[in-house]
């Protein structure tokens, strides 16, 4: 990249344009500055081996040393949050060059984010979690991560250019965001990615994931339709490798039905059912408007994986956000207009059908003399070949989708668990006095379940915690004289639907 291009990018003022949680992504259990690995090559040396190899310009080198320098001298006079911030972002810059990380195309994004973080936190005003953030005039999209500082959040980014795209009227804005996109992608797993570089839920950059690359296909395709620019459709066409390849370098985690692909690179095995259904959801863009093969066959293989997952997704009751719990009122929102798009279109159809093989043209018999012209012997004409394996595969990859609502039917259950009050009851009758008791209830869907246990009409007992869905239990500690107490418990799901049920528990004497 040139030292012009790497200056626009890192131009402009600060302005907070958003308060808000991004869709799987928040930063957990930070490491203290200062104890980021060491056993590698230093930020300074990983730069300086790139420079003499020729890999990294002059120019690019003495900006992102300057970068690191300038960070460094900036943490040294900075305390409490701002240095947390900083220093977070700088461990993580030290970690990717220890673990031999620094590619060329890697930089860019990386000493980006380092100067960025520097200028925010010498300046700007402290952030609540979750803060979005710009840079005019560049219009990509920031987020704050407590203890991570900020980074670049590419599904907002890539949101953002879905919307000038669809705006109709936003050509020159899309065209700008694309843009600033393709200089900060990385060669990742034989192709182009966009990496997060920052510590999450035990993952350690750089990682990406197939919810964000998904929306990226997505927006490279539709921008080239707009465009009609080749080095748009070449982005795109790279892009697409990484759902070829495994973690931890890729996403796809082939199935026996076909392939999962994963929502963090570093964690193939967690299940994230609203980024998967995104991610097949770009796919199928991807394909349709570009008509490749290699995307159909992607795209099929990850529709097939995920008719057979979404159905154990939906309790009966809401949706589940993984294997093991389930979806806060976001993620249950998100992963049901997730489930409309991809019934949208997979009820039309593949995203294309090839046309199929030709089989060869049969050759032409042999010239027949005249009858009774030297008593030659008529040859029948040879049959047409039959269609090779290969032709054989082909036409079978292009068959139409069966005719299977599955994620029609399961969008429209989420919508009306959405309206849906939860069930709950109580199930304790009997407790021992002078124990510190649990009240257990049944529950439908996860809520707010508040407990109130009352002895006539005094209250002697206020409990309430946020539970999934079976059989938990509220604590109350029974008093020692025990007796007849009335119990009340109420449950308020997510989207503020309200149940409530009583009865009595008699309490024996220790």
């Amino acid at each position: 990249m040139t030292l012009s291009k790497r200056s626009a990018l890192l131009g402009g003022a600060v302005i907070v344009i958003a308060l808000a949680a991004a869709p799987a992504e928040a930063a957990r259990a930070p490491r203290a500055h200062g104890v980021a690995a060491r056993h590698g090559p230093s930020v300074s040396a990983a730069l300086l081996a790139l420079k003499s190899s020729g890999a990294l310009s002059v120019s690019d080198y003495s900006r992102d040393y300057g970068a690191y320098v300038s960070a460094k001298r900036a943490l040294a006079k900075l305390s409490g949050t701002r240095r947390t911030e900083l220093g977070a972002v700088l461990d993580n810059v030290s970690a990717i060059a220890a673990a031999r990380g620094f590619i060329p195309s890697r930089l860019p994004a990386l000493f980006m984010t380092l100067e960025r973080n520097r200028q925010w936190w010498t300046r700007e005003p402290l952030l609540h979690a979750g803060a979005r953030v710009s840079f005019p005039p560049s219009k990509l999209v920031w987020q704050y991560y407590p203890g991570q500082g900020i980074e670049i959040q590419w599904l907002g980014t890539f949101g953002a250019a879905n919307g000038y795209y669809l705006a109709g009227n936003e050509n020159s804005n899309l065209r700008e965001l694309v843009g600033e996109v393709l200089a900060l992608g990385t060669e990742r797993a034989g192709g182009l990615a966009w990496e997060y570089l920052f510590k999450f839920d035990g993952g350690v950059p750089p990682w990406t994931s197939g919810l964000s690359q998904g929306t990226a296909l997505q927006v490279l395709a539709r921008s080239w339709s707009r465009f009609k620019e080749a080095s748009l459709l070449s982005a795109a066409q790279r892009a697409l490798r990484v759902f070829e390849a495994p973690p931890p370098a890729g996403v796809r985690v082939n199935t026996p039905a076909g392939a999962y692909y994963a929502e963090y690179t570093y964690a193939p095995r967690d299940k994230i059912i609203n980024g998967f259904i995104q991610a097949v959801v770009g796919l199928y863009d991807y394909t349709s408007i570009t008509k490749d093969p290699a995307g159909l066959a992607l795209f099929e293989a990850g529709d097939a994986e995920a008719r057979v997952e979404v159905p154990h997704y939906d309790t009966g009751a809401w949706s589940l956000y993984d294997q093991f719990s389930e979806s806060t009122l976001n993620y249950h929102e998100l992963l049901t207009e997730f489930l409309q798009h991809l019934c949208t279109r997979t009820m039309k159809g593949p995203p294309f059908t090839a046309a199929p093989p030709v089989p060869p043209a049969p050759p032409a018999p042999p010239a027949q003399p005249p009858a009774g012209a030297g008593g030659g012997t008529s040859v029948p004409p040879a049959p047409a070949a039959a269609p090779s394996a290969a032709a054989h595969a082909s036409s079978s990859a292009a068959a139409p989708i069966a005719a299977d609502a599955v994620y029609c039917t399961t969008a429209q259950r989420f919508t009306a668990d959405l309206r849906t009050p939860p069930v709950v009851a109580l199930l304790t009758k009997k407790l021992r006095g002078g124990v510190r008791g649990g009240v257990q209830v049944s529950l439908s869907k996860v809520s707010t379940v508040r407990l109130t246990v009352q002895q006539g009409a005094r209250v002697v007992w206020r409990n309430s915690a946020i539970v999934e869905r079976g059989r938990p239990r509220l604590l109350w500690p029974t008093p020692v004289k025990g007796g007849t107490f009335t119990a009340t418990v109420t449950a308020t799901d997510p989207a503020g639907n309200f149940a409530t049920a009583s009865g009595t528990i008699n309490v024996s004497r220790r």
